[in-house]
């Protein structure tokens, strides 16, 4: 199984992602929780999913990650 694509996003996600960080007031000991569950090398299932820290959801889609939603924003696919 593939793993989730951290490095050389596509330029468009990438900004995507860091305007949703802005958005969404993801804070530093989110990011902080987010570095430490991407340190694990985290297996990209095929087709949507997502990961639950508590305070943000972090939402993907096979090998790149998509989106942040805030806590009580509902998920589409698989959990992680």
């Amino acid at each position: 199984m593939p793993k989730i694509q951290w490095t050389n996003l596509p330029p468009a996600l990438r900004q995507y992602l860091f305007d949703r960080l802005e958005d969404r007031k993801i804070t530093v000991a989110d990011l902080y929780q987010l570095k430490l569950w991407r340190e694990s090398d985290p297996e990209a299932p095929d087709g949507l999913w997502y990961k639950d820290f508590g305070s943000f959801k972090l939402c993907g889609e096979g090998k790149f990650p998509k989106t942040f939603l805030l806590q009580g924003q509902v998920a589409k696919g698989k959990p992680l």
